[in-house]
C-alpha cells in the first residue's frame, strides 16, 4: 500500500476534552496526546495557543482543535453531578418546621404533608 493510497489520519495540534463536572467545570487540553492543562472557557484555549506559538487561532478549524463532548460552546456538564442531592426533601430540614403546617404535638404530626395557603 502506497501512502497516496491509506486514509488521511490527521491529529490536530490541540484537543479540548469533555467537560469536568466540578466546582467550577472545566475542560482538560491534550496537546500532542499529553494532558497540558485546564481550560475554564475558550478564553484559555486561546491561551494555551498562543504558549504553543498559534497566533489567532481558529478554534473551527478541525485541523487545529479537536473538541471532545461538545463546541466551544459548552462548558457546563451535560448530566447532573451524581451523588448531590438537594436538601430539605423527604423529612424536617432546617427551616420547615414553621412553614410546613406541623405542629409538633403528637408522634405522628412531624410526617404530616406541607399544608398550602390561600
Amino acid at each position: 500500500m502506497t501512502e497516496s493510497e491509506s486514509p488521511r489520519v490527521h491529529m490536530p495540534p490541540i484537543v479540548v476534552l469533555g467537560v469536568q463536572p466540578n466546582h467550577p467545570p472545566f475542560r482538560l487540553i491534550e496537546v500532542a496526546g499529553e494532558v497540558i492543562g485546564k481550560a475554564h472557557s475558550v478564553l484559555d484555549v486561546i491561551e494555551i495557543a498562543r504558549m504553543l506559538g498559534m497566533e489567532d487561532i481558529d478554534l473551527d478549524d478541525p485541523d487545529v482543535v479537536r473538541w471532545v463532548g461538545g463546541d466551544k460552546f459548552t462548558w457546563t456538564p451535560l448530566w447532573p453531578v451524581a451523588g448531590k442531592r438537594r436538601r430539605g426533601h423527604g423529612g424536617r430540614g432546617e427551616g420547615e418546621g414553621g412553614e410546613s403546617g406541623e405542629t409538633g404535638e403528637g408522634p405522628g404530626e412531624a410526617h404530616r404533608h406541607h399544608r398550602w395557603r390561600s
